[in-house]
């Protein structure tokens, strides 16, 4: 499994890097410093995991509610053309096809807490078909990379970073392109591997549909730019508390007992949050010693040299780097890493609103997929992680040479 191997690399590459400080700098705090990170790093994975314990539970027992009620069957429904399509291995009206639409739409608006429990549950069914138990289906493959491509519509929580922006919504439509190329991206990567026929009518229906619609949010968006932060903050939570009181509704009409299918669903949470701790410091761990190391750090220093020596005049997205390579990580590495940028060039920066277009432009891969699969005990992922660094790598370059167009005068 590749990531076991990417996880023993990151604490063999931190012990060379570390002992090369301390042999030859004399950095005799070095060690002490990646021990604390290590320890830290145990207790913010148990933090993260006490938080979603409430969320999931929340999610997951209104999920129930929707179910139990009919609403995910008339949502199933809706996308069942094509889902049927990238999912050939998935049921049309398969309880997972309404749990994955939830997902995929709480990602889109940006509303992360709300769409990992959603993408738990989904995984969780998707599990129940899998011939394999220990070895990621094609279905859950196709789902954990559109996941970790983080198609964002509306980016709510990097407008709120940049509360003090002259505009904070500036970054929008960056986001908004970047974030579709990587989607795109990973689809077409894991079509090609799973055979899947993309110049299908119904499939080129689909997308030139969501295509239209996002034209046309631009648009608006380009018109209205003072409607960006309300369209994002108001719209986006709106739409998800209306799908809530949706699904409350049409249990209440089927004559439902709205409370017991909460709770049936959130004892059911309960259960998989408690599950994924393990996986989670394990991700968490690995990365507080690489980044404690300052191996970061001289992968850095190596670029930006590389790119001078290769006659490259602009480097300030070598600045904004470290979400990059934080974000694919961690997402709490790569928030950090960009407020660090934000603090120490500026609000309105080049290199801020670089390092703001490549946090909104991909999701935390790694995260995903211990998480996602761990819940599950899948122990063989097969593709799933080449194919999400790959929609992450197209990401990032769409990202920054999309930035340097609508931030720069040419």
């Amino acid at each position: 499994m590749i990531l076991n191997r990417i996880w023993i690399g990151m604490f063999l590459i931190a012990m060379i890097v570390a002992t090369s400080k301390l042999l030859f700098w004399q950095d005799t705090e070095i060690f002490r410093t990646m021990v604390d990170a290590l320890m830290d790093s145990a207790k913010t994975g148990f933090e993260i995991a006490l938080y979603l314990t409430g969320v999931i539970c929340l999610w997951m027992g209104i999920m129930k509610i929707g179910e139990n009620g009919g609403a995910v069957k008339i949502l199933t429904k809706a996308v069942a053309p094509l889902f049927s399509r990238l999912f050939p291995d998935v049921p049309k009206e398969h309880p997972a096809v309404g749990s994955m639409m939830m997902n995929f739409s709480a990602n889109m608006l940006g509303l992360d807490n709300s769409a990992t429990p959603l993408g738990l549950k989904a995984m969780k069914e998707l599990q129940e078909l899998n011939p394999e138990k220990e070895r990621a289906s094609n279905a859950q493959i196709m789902f954990l990379v559109l996941n970790t491509s983080g198609l964002t519509i509306i980016p709510v929580t990097i407008f709120a970073y940049r509360a003090e922006s002259v505009s904070p919504t500036m970054v929008f439509l960056p986001i908004l392109i970047a974030t579709f190329i990587s989607s795109l991206a990973g689809l077409i990567f894991v079509a090609l591997r799973q055979r899947i026929n993309l110049l299908n009518r119904v499939v080129l229906a689909y997308i030139g549909s969501a295509v239209a619609f996002i034209a046309a949010l631009l648009y608006y968006i380009i018109l209205h730019p003072e409607d960006g932060a309300v369209i994002s903050n108001v719209g986006g939570n709106a739409l998800i508390f209306s799908i809530i009181i949706i699904f409350i509704l049409l249990a209440a009409k089927k004559k439902v007992n709205v409370y017991e299918s909460f709770i049936e669903g959130a004892r059911d949470g309960f259960s998989v949050a408690i599950s994924i701790i393990p996986y989670l410091i394990a991700i968490l761990a690995a990365i507080a010693v690489f980044r404690a190391s300052g191996t970061l750090d001289a992968m850095l220093d190596g670029i930006k040299t590389a790119a001078v020596f290769a006659g490259i005049t602009v480097t300030e997205w070598i600045d904004a780097l470290p979400v990059a390579f934080m974000k694919p990580l961690s997402g709490s590495g790569a928030r950090g890493a960009y407020l660090e940028i934000m603090s120490t060039f500026g609000v309105d920066s080049l290199q801020e609103k670089i390092a703001a277009t490549l946090q909104g432009s991909t999701e935390t891969t790694f995260y995903v997929l211990a998480v996602y699969f761990g819940s599950v005990k899948i122990k063989n992922s097969r593709y799933a992680v080449t194919a999400g660094l790959f929609a992450d790598f197209v990401g990032i370059i769409a990202a920054i040479l999309i930035s340097y167009l609508f931030y720069t005068n040419g």
